[in-house]
């Protein structure tokens, strides 16, 4: 039997965080010397979409946590938006990304610094538990320190030559996965530790990253409009790498795929952990992986739609003239969105077998109404939470 994997969220994003930086690392060796074209609003857009789903997530914000508040929520689906619309539409945005990458990195990594060093339940706490704890406070002292100094070549990317700078966003990713792997011993071991977001800071992780899909299809959607047109540049390789990163975030935090859910089991990591590295890859390099990817994500789409409708159909089906009990209508609410929800998501996955299939205005109206449904299917899933906790039954 597989082991059930004891990584935690935060170390989930983090790990993936830092494959992003060391990839981005390797890869700029060979677009040094002209072997590999770079897109840079992809990696750029990437990077902005990772501090979101912290923020959603986790309640984290890149100068530290706001537990209590919804702050960090409200950022970080505009910050999300941001970042998606960088990875899509090249130069769209101008300088906004590189400017907010900067207030993150650089003025965010100072302030967890100072944070760290002046809090009483952080640095000098940690020194006097010892152990483990010291190489968190290496680890965290690294990561704030060359978060700044990413932050000035993302400023001033003038300052290194493009081999300096793939090495320091080696160091930098070596980093964040050092903190990810110490973290997974801190909470291991002090289970207290991993205290959750409390109030409206952040989302349980399937309902982040149903928001966060929600956002990137709407706007996909949206943005696809104007494209067919020909008014915009379209980058679909980034569009291909993005959505395959989100997933890869759904298989390692919560073992859910498109094909249904599976047992957050170590084999699982390491497949949402190769999806992740697919997809950093598609961001970064233009085409190299869009084939690949094209029918890879069209694949999962139809067989994920489908194995969807027929489980909830056939149960459905077999109790056919049996007498039933009235169905609570937030139940038949969500039914209905989710029968619609995969309908769509089967004709997408279809158009990316068949590229002319459908005209891509056409295409772009069936990814904002998925992005919609989505986002009326999270409003349900709050409130039917609401609703059993409050002991009630028919919304």
């Amino acid at each position: 039997m597989l082991k059930q994997a004891d990584l935690p969220l935060e170390g989930v994003i983090l790990l993936i965080a830092g494959m992003t930086l060391l990839i981005t690392g390797v890869l700029l060796f060979p677009v040094a010397t002209g072997a590999l074209a770079y897109y840079e609003d992809g990696l750029y857009g990437l990077l902005l979409v990772m501090f979101a789903v912290q923020m959603i997530a986790l309640g984290k914000t890149p100068f530290g946590d706001l537990r209590t508040s919804k702050l960090p929520l409200v950022v970080g689906v505009a910050i999300a938006a941001v970042g998606i619309v960088t990875c899509l539409i090249p130069d769209l945005l101008g300088e906004l990304p590189r400017l907010a990458l900067f207030v993150c990195f650089g003025p965010g990594g100072l302030l967890l610094l100072l944070q760290m060093i002046i809090d009483k339940q952080k640095l000098r706490a940690w020194a006097g538990y010892g152990g483990v704890f010291w190489q968190l406070i290496a680890a965290c002292t690294s990561v704030y320190v060359l978060s700044m100094l990413i932050g000035g070549l993302i400023l001033f990317p003038s300052l290194l030559t493009t081999t300096l700078t793939a090495a320091a966003a080696l160091l930098y990713g070596a980093a964040i996965v050092y903190l990810a792997l110490v973290l997974r011993v801190v909470y291991l071991r002090h289970p207290e530790a991993a205290k959750p977001p409390a109030g409206d800071a952040a989302l349980p992780i399937d309902k982040a990253m149903l928001l966060l899909m929600g956002v990137f299809m709407l706007l996909l959607g949206l943005l696809l409009i104007p494209v067919s047109r020909g008014e915009l540049p379209f980058a679909g390789s980034a569009q291909l790498g993005l959505l395959m990163i989100i997933i890869a975030i759904q298989m390692v935090a919560s073992g859910s795929t498109p094909i249904g859910p599976f047992r957050r089991s170590w084999l699982m990591v390491g497949c949402g952990l190769v999806f992740a590295a697919l997809g950093i890859v598609s961001c970064i390099v233009p085409e190299i992986l869009v084939p690949t990817l094209t029918y890879l994500v069209g694949a999962l789409n139809v067989l994920g739609g489908a194995i969807v409708l027929v489980k909830s159909f056939l149960p459905r089906l077999g109790r056919r003239g049996e007498p039933r009990e009235p169905t609570p209508p937030i139940l038949v609410k969500v039914f209905a969105a989710m029968v619609v929800m995969n309908a769509l998501t089967i004709v997408f996955g279809i158009t990316m077998f068949f590229s002319g299939l459908l005209p891509p205005a056409v295409i772009g109206a069936v990814l904002a109404a998925n992005g919609c449904v989505l986002l009326y299917l999270l409003h349900l899933l709050v409130v039917l939470d609401k609703v059993q906790g409050d002991g009630e039954v028919a919304v």
